[in-house]
């Protein structure tokens, strides 16, 4: 009787049975897909991976494949990634999901059918930026949100951009603009990785209070013989911790896009996927090091003595002793909770700030008129001295260059697009959806929109500076838009306009090749790969 069942197991087609639950499977998978809700124009899926391959197909550029998709499918359309995005590209489509209102359902930005990535990758339901939990997420924001906008934070911040950029003058000085330099790669720079590791610098050490040491360690890389005045293990660990943030933030797109199959299953995406969740244990280690230490300190502090005023620091004392503001009615953070917020304050603050800051230096470059009204202003500022730290009311006064900033943002937005996920049933775009639609704004092109936007393909800071305007709601989201809106803004914007006077009011700056465009790679954001350029001294 074994024997005879061993003979059958042993001329079993195993190839058919493969093939019968990959046609049931692909079946299936159509079935659902031509049977869908409300169906949109979109380009056609393939079983397991969806629009994976025409994402592919331009090279793994979001920006670029919604571009695509909206000159080719219209308004609103559908793509298929790990789900069904419906990609919504007017302003009037998006009033409901923007609604500031406290009643407003639309916090959440993945469907529940698919969170497995983001938790396995251990971020899900922490922190702020993938909490969609209300009440935590609520709870997290407000203790982000009191720290960022206290006004000593905001010194802090304008202090540390004035520091930083003098340590890159040093940095610059030695490499580019001694005398001796005579070799003609060492009078160009690449803008867009100095200033990577700037705001790397910047956002490590105004969030946590510790200094990261990646532009030492750039420099160190660029330098043929004299070293950065800092111990080379102190800045490998610190260009460690950074790497291992940068990785996080691809992970996500990974852990979001690529199927659980394919992530458990596939060798290549296997790989990735056990590489990455590696990082991110790595990285959870490495900020609950640091937070305990910074609690170790807090402790050892006599209570008349002042503490950092970093946004670490004010998030382990608020609602304690320490807390003078403090709220009798909610309870102190806990450590997984900082932790959750500190890493999307990093994360959230370094890539999107560096890349815009590249992104204005490019078009003030193409655009002489601009760059002589700012020039006028910063000279206007600062009477040609080019050494006396920015103040605040500096910022207040640099009007034109807060309208750069605006103006770049709109034409070629950091953050490309963005996900919310209805709550419940609604209506959207004439459609009427069911609960857990993904929906996907596509800023690129609301930013580029001629119904929104007179000559909307013209760089001109100058439409913000009449007097009155206000562009159409809903039509300028930067910074997001609902209760949702980013919470850093406003160190964003502060941090943009003081690097501007910084840069401008003592360097000329021009692009090593005028012919050349942008060079981007884009997935989450627009992120700049390279922006080669020449620096002097201003005469």
């Amino acid at each position: 009787m074994i024997s005879q069942l061993l003979k059958l197991f042993n001329n079993f087609d195993y190839l058919s049975l493969i093939g019968i639950i990959l046609t049931i499977y692909v079946a299936r998978y159509y079935y659902k897909y031509f049977t869908r809700v409300n169906p949109l124009p979109g380009p056609f899926p393939f079983p397991l991976v969806g629009n994976l391959p025409q994402v592919i197909w331009h090279s793994g550029n979001l920006k670029k494949f919604f571009e695509y998709n909206h000159k080719n499918y219209g308004d609103i359309f559908e793509v298929q990634l790990e789900s069904r995005l419906i990609i919504l590209n007017k302003s009037e489509y998006i009033e409901k999901i923007l609604s500031a209102s406290t009643k407003n359902p639309y916090i959440k930005r993945i469907a529940d059918s698919n969170t497995q990535g983001p938790q396995e990758l251990g971020i899900f339901g922490k922190g702020i930026i993938l909490n969609q939990d209300y009440q935590s997420w609520r709870y997290n924001r407000h203790f982000f949100t009191q720290a960022i906008l206290s006004p000593k934070f905001a010194q802090e911040a304008t202090h540390w951009t004035n520091e930083l950029f003098n340590e890159l003058e040093g940095y610059w000085d030695k490499l580019y603009l001694k005398k001796e330099t005579t070799n003609e790669n060492k009078k160009q720079l690449d803008f867009s990785t100095w200033f990577n590791q700037f705001t790397n610098d910047m956002i490590f050490k105004i969030l946590t209070g510790e200094r990261s040491y990646t532009m030492a360690g750039y420099f160190n890389t660029l330098s043929d013989n004299e070293k950065a005045e800092r111990p080379e293990a102190i800045i490998d660990e610190t260009v460690k911790l950074v790497d291992a943030i940068r990785k996080q933030v691809l992970g996500l797109l990974f852990f979001q896009f690529v199927s659980p199959f394919l992530r458990h299953y596939v060798p290549f995406f296997k790989g990735k996927s056990d590489e990455l969740l590696q990082n991110a244990k790595f990285l959870i280690q490495r900020m609950e090091s640091i937070i305990k230490k910074r609690r170790q300190e807090i402790e050892n502090t006599p209570l008349d003595k002042p503490l950092s005023n970093d946004m670490l620091t004010s998030v382990i004392i608020a609602n304690t002793t320490r807390d003078v503001n403090g709220n009798e009615t909610m309870r102190p953070m806990t450590d997984t909770e900082i932790r959750g917020i500190m890493l999307d304050g990093i994360s959230a603050g370094t890539d999107t700030t560096a890349n815009l800051i590249s992104f204005i230096v490019y078009y003030l470059a193409h655009n002489p008129d601009v760059k002589k009204k700012m020039l006028d202003e910063i000279d206007g500022i600062f009477q040609g001295d080019k050494t006396r730290p920015i103040t605040e009311n500096d910022f207040n006064n640099l009007k034109y260059c807060k309208a750069i900033v605006n103006e770049v943002a709109r034409i070629y937005p950091v953050v490309n697009s963005f996900a919310r996920c209805l709550e419940r049933p609604e209506e959207i775009a004439g459609y009427q959806w069911p609960a857990d639609t993904m929906i996907r704004i596509n800023i690129d092109a609301i930013h580029s929109n001629g119904d929104y936007w007179e000559e909307y393909d013209k760089f001109n800071p100058d439409r913000w500076m009449a007097e009155g305007f206000e562009p159409k709601k809903h039509s300028f989201v930067m910074f997001g838009g609902g209760l949702r809106v980013c919470p850093g803004r406003k160190l964003a914007i502060v941090e943009l306009v003081c690097l501007m006077a910084l840069l401008y009011r003592k360097y000329e700056i021009n692009l090593v090749d005028m012919e050349s465009s942008l060079k981007t790679k884009s997935t989450l954001i627009t992120a700049c790969t390279e922006l080669l350029v020449e620096i002097k001294l201003r005469d």
